[in-house]
This record gives C-alpha cells, structure tokens and sequence, in this order.
C-alpha cells in the first residue's frame, strides 16, 4: 500500500508566518499563547469547531508554534479525518514514544471504514502498526469492513491472521466480518469454513453469508442455507429475502425469484417497502413488466426508486409510450430517474427526444454526472446530427467532465457516429490516457467511414503500445477489411485473434468474416465458413451472407440464405422483403405476390426508407416522395434544378432497384424522389455557406442515389456525406470514400 504525505517541509519552516498571516475573515482571531496557557479548553474548541482543512492547519500551526501538549495533536488527528492525507501526515509530528488516548485506533478506523475511499482505513492501520499503537478487538470490525469494501484481499488475510494471533478471532463480531470480507472478495469457500465454525450465529450472520453465495450467483446454495436457516430455529427477515431477490435482479436469474416469491405467498410473508421494491426491480429489469406493473399499482405512494425501475423496465422491452407516462406522473424527479429515461430514448429510435428531456433537465436546474452524459452522448451519436454533438461537447467540458476516460471514449463513438472522422481523431489525440476502448473506438470510426489504411495503422500502434486487443477491438478490424475489400487482411487478422490472443471467435466475427468473404464474392468459402461454425448460425450471419448474394446476383444461393434465416426470426421483414425483391427480378410476380401476402397476413411491413438531415439547429425528417415539408415546393424545385445537372454530367436513373410493377416512366420519377435526395435538396436551399452537407439514411444506400450523390457532389462542388445502415460514403468530385464497395 502506499499513500502521498502532504510536503510538510515548507509547513514547519514558516510555522510563525502561517500563524499570523491569515486574513481575518478566514478565522476568528485565534488566542495567543498566554491566553491559551491560561484557558486551555479554547484551543479545544476551536479544533472541535473547525470545518475546513485551512482552518486545521492554523491550528496545528498554532499547537506546534507555542508547544501544547500532544494530545492536542491527537484531537487534532481525529477532526482532520476528512481529509485523510492531511490526517495520515499529522502522525510524523507526534513523537513515537507519546502513547495514544485510550480507542484512537478503533475511532479512527470506524470513521475511515464508512467513507467513500476505505483504503484510507488500510493505510492509516499500516502507519499505526509502524508506531506500534495499541488495537484491540473492537479495531477488526471495521477493518475487515474497509477491506471487503476495498476488495483488498490480501489485506483482509493479514488482518485476519493478526486477530487469530491476538485471540480476537472468536469474537462473534471478528467472526462475522472476517466471513463478510472472505465473501466480499470472491473467497465463498472460505467464508462458509469461518461461518461453519461459528458456535452462535444471529440472522445478520446468516444474511451475510447467503448474500456471499447471491453475489457469487450460487443461487442453489443460497436457497439451501435458507432452508438450513429455518431448520436451525432462526427466522428469516425480510433482509434476508430483499438480499436474495437483488441479487437475483442483477444475476437475471428470475427463475429464483419466481421461487422465493412464490415462498413469501405461500407463508404469508409480510412483504416491507424494501423487499416491495426489490422484486418490482427485479421483475422490470427482466422484462416482466405485468407483474412489475401489479406490484407498482399497488404501492401506496410511490417512490421515485420504484418509479425509476418501471421508467427501465419499460425502456428495456422497447414501450417508451409507457415509460415516458410513469415519468410525467412523477411529482419528484431525481438525477437517476431523468437519467433513466434520457438512456431509455437514447438506445430507441427517438434519441432526439433524449436530447430534449436532458434539455428539460437542466431547466430545472438538475445537474448531470458522468452517467447521465454518456447516455446523452449516446443519444447524440444515435442521431447522428453533428452540430448537435459540438454542443454537448462544449457541456460535457463546461461541466467539468472533458478528462474523465470514458466520456472521451465516448465522445470518438459520438464524432465518429455524426460523421466527423477528423473530430473524432482530435479527441483521441488529446486524451493523455487511452485504454483498450479508446483505441478501438477510433479503430471503429475509420472503419465505418472506409479509412481502411488507418484503422488497421491504429491496430498497429495498439500493439506497439501494448494495449492488448479485445474480442470488440478484432470485430473492428475485420469491418475494416471487409468494407475495404482487404480479404486477405482479414483472413491473417481472424487467424491472429484466435492464434496470437486466445481468443475464441463469436457469432460477430463469424458474421464479418462471412461478409468478407461475400463482398470479395467468394460466396463458396462463405457458406463453407457458415456451415463450419461452432455454433448455430444467428441472423446476422445468414444476413450477410444474403446481402452478399443481393450484390453479385447469386440468388439462389440468396434464397437459401433467406429461407435459412426465416427458419430463426420467421418475422424478419428484410428476408420477405429480400425473397420478394429476387422474384420480382425473375419476373416471378406469382411468388412475389405469395410472400407479400405471407407478409400481410402476419402483419410484417418493409422498414421505410427515411432520411435526415440538421439545418439551422433543427433535423429535418424525409420520406420517399415526401410532401409535408414546409418548403416542398422549393425542395422540388430544386431537385429538379439538380437532376438536370447531373444528367448533363452523365447520370442515369437505374431503375433495377424499382422492384415493383411499374412501367419504365413511372420507375424513373419514383427513383428521382428517394428521401436521400430529397434531404440533399433541402440542405442545398437552405444551407448556409458550408463545405459539407451531411445526410442520415436508414437503410442501404441504393445504387441509384449512390451514384446520383457523387455525380452531384462534383457538379455542385459540394462534399456529401452519408451515412447509411452499415457505413458513410463521402462522395468527393465524383467520387466515393467506399470506392464503391459497400
């Protein structure tokens, strides 16, 4: 262990000058040295009374300046507690030889025990221990507290070891703390030897031992040492059973729950506020949200915890609708509870409704922590509007969070996510310290964006750097060499994480890879890949594999890749749409006919192609042929100006992607009014003089708009970015970051 003294040698040099140089406003006058020999009780209560650490050290200047005895010293020791550096350095002033007042040790180790950095308790034991202070049985409590809250493990030995030396290890107390630190630091087994041996064990005893076994998710043996429990003639509590249902939330073992729920029916077990709100949590955490909604209505009145865990539960099965209800009904709002419903908007498809609540938020004057603006930035990089994501940057720095690690990670997502590349580069640049996520972070922006060269020179300096790559950090780099064509790459790359790193390919990996191999067409080696999997195929990797078909017109290879994944997500509305979309092509209009019933009679609808685009402050929302926008006119007006300049520079409608029965003409103007385009045209009528205009799309980018927006960023000498489903396309003088490969 180690612990910083405070630099003490400028202190002592300039006692007298800190004595009296102080302003009087900081402290009232402190008495001088005959007034304090004649009324010694003073200086006592000027360091009972002190609240600051300048003030404390006034006083230490005054004690050592006109020679007190020390157990002035020591008194002060115990009111400088909360600020442990500053109390851990006023022991080098107290001569080795003075003896310590009766219980110091055990005062300051149950004051340091319950704060929020119980190493402190550890380091200020070491430095006693060196001094040779007297402990007795009453100081291993809250030692062995501060070392399970510290998880520090070989600390908690020592300890224990020290108090079977003393004798002090029979102390029921002892018994039950040294169990408890054993339990805390992952040791189950050794806890039960210590609660075994026990000769007498009361119900918080018994509590701390099942909750060992609830938190090393030993569900079985906790519902085993209940049973005991009762057999041993001691009465379970309602903490007893508010322990095992939280555990049970955070281990998602509802079936447990179910069990001990099912016990408190049974046995007419009162059920108290606690374990009322630990099995609302537990039942919304898992998605249960009609029994978690039965328990809500019940509760009279309803808390903000309860309500906060209805608000994620909601959010968690996709019910916003619900959600955002429980929150409007709510009269006391906390952090957590805005927090939670700026997350639930954040992982939906309204993340610019997150941005509104944490908006709303601060009007109230409630600030943000840490939590509440990673989900904010998650909304940010969801929406992907980049004016938006500059102005939560400049929050996240007001508000003092712009060094913190993981709002820095997140930030390289969010830049990278609004289509800045070179914002996100700046962030990482900066950051003093990278981990494993903030190089795979900015691996994963140049990926996305189709700057191949780059991801895998970051994936270089990694290792270089020895930051070890994670199974996320491969996922990354085989993205990059899928959507850069780097099949080859690749391949070395999936050999690497399994051979170099252990590390055993998931479902992600393999659905990249079958990716890679597809978009290079070498759709044999794909299915071969598929069919050689450890594991069942999910639908991301039959997906791809059919995506790849789509490409190179292998569609009955498609069709099987298709039939394949309806047999898993028999819903899935890309695979109908696909089969749809192929026989459409064959002119099979039977079969397209049959799936688009199949579809109608399960209520399964295609996705609708939409796109964004931020002006002004405001997102601007466009459907294909859309006509709400208040300046359509204008828009199409405009469109119409563009399509005449683009078919000057050689542009074509492809009306391959109109997969529905139209003649030639009509194929053409549908093609013409995709919401990309119409999105672009609202951006060039209303833009302000800007170098890039930035457009969000749902789905694949189609060949069509594909090729129409890199005509048109030349003739327009505009650089258009998209982002679609999978990637971003800059399109630059004719020409298109993805090199047409997407």
């Amino acid at each position: 262990m180690h612990f910083v003294s405070l630099p003490y040698f400028h202190f002592i040099k300039h006692i007298a000058y800190m004595a009296h140089s102080f302003p009087a406003t900081t402290l009232h006058p402190l008495p001088t040295a005959t007034t304090l020999r004649r009324h010694q009780p003073n200086l006592t209560h000027l360091i009972s009374t002190a609240t600051s650490l300048s003030h404390l050290k006034q006083i230490h200047a005054q004690i050592l300046t006109n020679h007190h005895n020390h157990h002035h010293l020591f008194h002060l020791l115990l009111s400088s507690l909360s600020f442990p550096s500053y109390a851990l350095s006023l022991l080098s002033f107290i001569p080795s030889d003075v003896p310590p007042p009766p219980q110091l040790s055990n005062k300051i180790f149950k004051h340091l025990s319950r704060s929020k950095n119980p190493h402190n308790t550890l380091f200020f034991f070491q430095a006693m221990q060196n001094r040779a202070y007297p402990i007795d049985r009453f100081c291993f409590p809250p030692l062995l507290k501060a070392a399970s809250k510290s998880l520090s493990l070989s600390e908690g030995k020592m300890i224990h070891g020290l108090a079977a030396k003393l004798g002090f290890d029979s102390d029921p107390f002892v018994e039950t703390a040294v169990m408890g630190m054993y339990a805390a630091c992952g040791l189950i087994s050794e806890a039960r030897l210590v609660f075994d041996k026990m000769p007498h064990r009361d119900v918080v005893t018994w509590n701390i031992m099942i909750d060992g076994y609830c938190q090393s998710q030993l569900f079985d043996d906790a519902l085993a040492l209940l049973e005991e429990m009762k057999s041993s003639g001691t009465e379970p509590d309602g903490r007893i059973f508010t322990t095992i249902i939280s555990a049970c939330s955070r281990g998602g073992n509802l079936e447990i729950g179910k069990l001990v729920y099912q016990h408190l029916s049974e046995n007419n077990i009162v059920i108290d506020s606690h374990l009322q709100i630990a099995l609302l949590n537990m039942y919304a955490s898992s998605g249960v949200m009609d029994m978690a909604k039965s328990l809500y209505d019940k509760m009279k009145p309803k808390n903000v915890v309860a309500s906060t865990a209805m608000i994620s539960g909601y959010s968690k099965v996709g019910n916003l609708d619900a959600a955002r209800l429980v929150f409007d009904e709510m009269v006391d709002k906390d952090l957590v509870c805005w927090s939670a419903m700026i997350s639930g908007y954040a992982d939906s498809d309204k993340p610019q409704e997150g941005l509104r609540i944490y908006h709303e938020m601060q009007q109230y004057g409630i600030k943000p922590d840490q939590v509440t603006m990673l989900s904010v930035i998650s909304a940010c990089a969801r929406l992907g509007a980049l004016d938006q994501a500059k102005r939560i940057h400049r929050d996240v720095d007001e508000k003092g969070f712009g060094r913190a690690l993981p709002i820095n990670n997140a930030l390289i997502d969010m830049y990278a996510k609004c289509g800045s590349l070179g914002e996100a580069n700046k962030v990482f640049s900066r950051m003093r310290r990278k981990n494993v996520i903030s190089w795979t972070s900015m691996i994963s922006a140049f990926a996305i964006h189709g700057d191949v060269d780059n991801a895998l020179s970051h994936f270089q300096r990694m290792k270089f750097e020895n930051v070890e790559p994670n199974w996320v950090t491969f996922v990354g780099v085989l993205y990059a060499c899928s959507h850069g064509g780097l099949d080859e790459e690749g391949q070395k790359a999936f050999q690497s994480m399994m051979n170099e790193y252990g590390i055993t390919p998931r479902l992600e990996h393999y659905g990249c890879m079958v990716d890679l191999y597809g978009r290079a067409n070498r759709l044999i080696e794909a299915l071969e890949l598929v069919e050689s999997m450890p594991m069942a195929p999910n639908v991301v990797v039959w997906g791809s594999l059919m995506a790849a078909c789509k490409i190179h017109g292998e569609f009955e290879l498609g069709e099987f890749a298709a039939k394949r994944l309806l047999e898993i997500e028999p819903d899935h509305d890309g695979a109908h749409v696909f089969l749809s979309n192929i026989y459409a092509k064959e002119r099979q209009w039977e079969s397209v006919g049959a799936v688009r019933q199949r579809m109608k009679d399960k209520g399964i609808s295609k996705e609708r192609g939409s796109s964004m685009i931020e002006m002004d402050n405001e997102i601007h929302t466009f459907l294909t042929a859309d006509r709400s926008h208040k300046q359509t006119d204008e828009i199409y007006a405009k469109l119409d100006e563009v399509v005449g300049k683009v078919k000057q520079a050689g542009y074509a409608p492809n009306t391959n992607c109109v997969l529905v029965d139209l003649n030639e003409d009509e194929k053409k103007e549908a093609v013409l009014w995709h919401s990309e385009k119409l999105a672009l045209c609202c951006g060039l009528i209303s833009r302000e003089k800007r170098s890039s205009i930035r457009i969000i799309k749902n789905l694949r980018i189609c060949e069509d708009c594909h090729n129409f927006m890199k005509i048109a960023s030349k003739v327009l000498d505009t650089e258009i970015v998209i982002r679609d489903r999978t990637r971003f396309h800059h399109c630059r003088d004719g020409l298109c970051s993805c090199n047409d490969y997407w």
